[in-house]
């Protein structure tokens, strides 16, 4: 059965940077979309990043031009690099997996950015 491990999540200054991964397991990777979400404190989980099986990408418009999804299919594994962090992108980070109309999520990362 499918288990999402993320794992990177931290404090850092803003202007700084960090990569979050998530191993995925029990699932044919490679046929799956994958999404990073965040949720700060009395707001509403947001979509930051998407990609697709074929590694068609989308972002937040909050996050374009400073985050980037990829994934590693031999791995099982997809990362969220984060470059130019600024305080507002403090949440905590949960992995998603798609599989068909089955949705799986992560534990979740803390991640918090410092002014």
């Amino acid at each position: 059965q499918v288990q999402l491990v993320e794992s990177g999540g931290g404090l850092v200054q803003a202007g700084g940077s960090l990569r979050l991964s998530c191993a995925a397991s029990g699932s044919i990777f490679s046929r799956n979309t994958m999404a990073w979400y965040r949720q700060a404190p009395g707001k509403e989980r947001e979509l930051v990043a998407r990609i697709t099986s074929g590694t068609i990408s989308i972002y937040a418009d909050s996050v374009k031009g400073r985050f980037t999804i990829y994934r590693d299919n031999a791995k099982n594994t997809v990362y969220l690099q984060m470059n130019s962090l600024k305080p507002e992108d403090t949440a905590v980070y949960y992995c998603n997996l798609g599989q068909g109309f089955n949705i799986y999520w992560g534990q979740g990362t803390q991640v918090t950015v410092s002014s």
